[in-house]
């Protein structure tokens, strides 16, 4: 009998084979199902356009589908006047119109129906073909609003982001509604609730981060130092340091982390990554405290805030709105 530990990694290697073929596979039939709905999207708007069809004709098409065509799946009358929206929405749109053909229609509905900017759809379009979002992971994060987050973290961080590039990885505030923890929690609460929901958690952070793990263990000298959550992000090929406050932040807190960044680097960097990076996660921050704290800060850091639960969106949009309007009138 063949010793197949033997042919092991030849094995492994024809499986990815494999596997990268039927991904090419699937999206090229998800690519041309997309073409078809835009195809009836487009002949069902042209003739709502030039002989007035509108939802009772469309209706009447998916009776007929239903009588004629039994075996055709996803064409109710809704479904096929969203066909039509949906080509009405990218018909003249040359850098969205490539795009939606990447994506499932489930998402492209998500994205059509959820974001009213082409600077918002085009974010979550190209979020969901670098990550594979699946339905309910985009939901979540329209949901959360990702896109306002991080358009309002980008412009009040700009001057940093430029002084350290990695530092863009990181946004200045998160939504952990997911988190399962007491009323009157502790940091420990907090780090374990994390642990313990940690693919939701990565979701929020994104998925270039992989986890290393939970209270890092750094020596220097003599003495144990422990780092609440460490991560390692495989765009930015560095290290991120994660530590968890409960309560506002304090211009100290970055004294213990910048300690943390020096261990870092000396000990548990590798020669060909790139210097670590680091986050306080703390209840609430002072945006003219943290400026201050970080304005002669050298190393590579970000302080953030948390919410345990989805952000308001009026809120939210009114705060971009405010931040956007500022920085053009410094321009």
């Amino acid at each position: 009998m063949t010793d197949i530990t033997k042919y092991s990694n030849d094995f492994e290697s024809i499986i990815e084979i494999i596997e990268r073929s039927k991904m090419r596979a699937i999206r090229a039939v998800n690519a041309e199902m997309i073409e078809m709905y835009w195809q009836i999207g487009k002949y069902i708007s042209e003739k709502a356009y030039k002989d007035g069809w509108g939802k009772g004709v469309v209706q009447s098409f998916a009776d007929f589908l239903k009588q004629e065509y039994p075996s055709a799946n996803g064409f109710s009358a809704q479904n096929i006047w969203r066909m039509k929206q949906f080509y009405e929405t990218y018909k003249d749109n040359e850098k969205l119109s490539p795009l939606v053909r990447e994506i499932t229609w489930s998402n492209n509905l998500l994205i059509m129906t959820g974001c009213k900017t082409d600077e918002s759809k085009e974010f979550y379009l190209r979020l969901c073909i670098a990550n594979g979002y699946g339905k309910r992971e985009l939901e979540r994060q329209i949901d959360s609003m990702l896109f306002e987050r991080t358009m309002i973290s980008t412009a009040k961080n700009k001057n940093l982001m430029e002084q350290n590039p990695t530092i863009g990885a990181l946004r200045d505030s998160y939504v952990l509604e997911f988190l399962d923890i007491p009323e009157d929690y502790k940091e420990k609460d907090l780090r374990k609730s994390i642990i313990a929901n940690l693919k939701q958690f990565i979701l929020e952070f994104g998925k270039d981060f992989t986890f290393m793990g939970e209270e890092y263990r750094v020596q220097v000298g003599n003495t144990d130092f422990f780092i609440d959550l460490l991560f390692y992000n495989r765009a930015l090929t560095c290290l991120v340091a994660i530590e968890l406050k409960v309560g506002k932040f304090k211009p100290e807190h970055l004294g213990q982390l910048n300690f943390y960044l020096e261990a870092l680097n000396r000990d548990v960097k590798k020669p060909n990554e790139n210097p670590s990076v680091a986050l306080i996660l703390c209840t609430y921050k002072d945006d003219t405290v943290v400026e201050y704290a970080l304005s002669s800060n050298l190393s590579p850091a970000m302080v953030a805030d948390y919410t345990l639960q989805l952000p308001d969106k009026k809120l939210l949009e009114a705060k971009l709105r405010e931040i956007t309007m500022l920085a053009d009138s410094n321009e």
